[in-house]
């Protein structure tokens, strides 16, 4: 749990990162999360009052974002942790790779969800199965196109790698996929780091994009511009 989150959506949030994820990401910064097994449980009332001990700090933006892992695939016990954040009158936001779209996803989604934060891996097939470990990308845009269906808010989140995401055509289809979505307020680029990689060795797990490099400034810049073309705000975290 983080009490003052502040790349995890509008405002300040308190962000609870839930264990479990069925995509093995070769950048992900938080590999301790992906194993299903593991974590801390906690009671819904028990997480409702920690968030409730900072929500004076939330301001008219801030709230809960629910991250990890992949949090909707606890969607069925995220139901009744959301439904008492609103009736608490805070703010419920959730940071997710969109491959879950169950009965207990739609109803999070469609009744509970303020906002989404959809993390759009890869434009292609083959580059989706090449960084996730898994197929169907498909899945990801069908989750958007639920969204967009229900006239709730969604951001994008885009992670940019040197000679992987940030290529012009790959850019290019992103926006055009989007373009003519409402519900989409902006879209987040989010620079390849390496931060992660202590994590990743402390599991004994190999680091495939050790040899990745940071991007420049010029190759920002220039992914900035051909994301403006499509999207009301381009955002670089």
């Amino acid at each position: 749990m983080e009490s003052f989150g502040t790349h995890d959506g509008p405002g300040i949030r308190f962000v609870v990162f839930l264990q479990g994820c069925k995509l093995k990401c070769l950048y992900c910064h938080n590999p301790d999360t992906i194993e299903t097994s593991g974590g801390q449980p906690y009671e819904i009332e028990e997480l409702v009052e920690k968030v409730l001990k900072v929500k004076p700090y939330f301001g008219k933006k801030g709230g809960v974002t629910v991250s990890g892992g992949e949090p909707l695939l606890q969607s069925k016990a995220l139901v009744p942790f959301f439904k008492r954040l609103k009736e608490e009158g805070i703010h419920t936001n959730i940071d997710t790779n969109g491959r879950l779209l169950n009965n207990f996803a739609t109803t999070l989604l469609d009744d509970y969800a303020d906002l989404i934060m959809l993390d759009i891996k890869h434009m292609t097939e083959e580059g989706y199965e090449a960084l996730t470990g898994q197929r169907n990308m498909e899945t990801a845009l069908t989750f958007a196109k639920h969204r967009e269906e229900s006239g709730k808010a969604m951001w994008l989140r885009y992670v940019l790698i040197p000679g992987i995401t940030n290529k012009p055509e790959l850019l290019h289809a992103l926006g055009e996929h989007f373009k003519d979505y409402k519900t989409i307020e902006k879209i987040e680029i989010q620079p390849y780091h390496k931060l992660g990689i202590h994590k990743w060795e402390a599991l004994g797990w190999e680091y495939e994009l050790k040899d990745a490099r940071e991007n420049t400034k010029e190759e920002i810049d220039a992914a900035v511009e051909i994301l403006n073309q499509y999207f009301k705000e381009v955002k670089v975290n």
